[in-house]
């Protein structure tokens, strides 16, 4: 299940219905939630703008988690992702795995975050309290874990 949307998301909600689709097969359910914080070194960030490019976003998330069904033993996987105006402290993004056992679903949901954040077409503008507003690039770090990742194979 995927879902890009503007509106906040209920993890609980979102863990029940991971459950219910797996028919409680699932030993191990691991789940991330992703929040604004400030990225600015020296000023607080006031808010995040994301934007996404419509089909494609949903397209290249859906098959990160095909990849991590491939690659590691999982039953379900679930991730949401809200676009637009938030506020530091509101939730960004969901990822949910759900697997016989807690290994293969802790290496399969770091792996759909990892990739995630290279592979998806999102775009983020940072506005700090001063009013300055500027576009987020990506980390050296980001684009160095997502390689480890397809260098590997589990």
């Amino acid at each position: 299940m995927v879902r890009i949307q503007t509106e906040d998301f209920d993890a609980t909600q979102l863990l029940a219905a991971l459950h219910a689709r797996t028919a409680d097969q699932a030993g191990a359910v691991v789940n991330f939630i992703g929040t604004v914080r400030d990225y600015a070194e020296g000023t607080a960030t006031e808010s995040l703008f994301l934007e996404h490019y419509p089909g494609m976003c949903e397209r290249e998330i859906e098959a990160l988690c095909a990849t991590a069904q491939r690659r590691w033993r999982i039953l379900e996987c679930s991730v949401v992702h809200r676009v637009g105006e938030l506020h530091r402290g509101e939730q960004i993004v969901f990822v949910a795995v759900a697997s016989a056992h807690r290994g293969d679903a802790f290496r399969a949901c770091e792996y759909i975050i990892d990739a995630l954040k290279t592979r998806a077409p999102f775009w983020k503008r940072e506005t700090l309290r001063t009013g300055e507003q500027f576009w987020v690039q990506q980390h050296d770090a980001d684009a160095h874990k997502t390689a480890q990742w397809d260098a590997t194979e589990d």
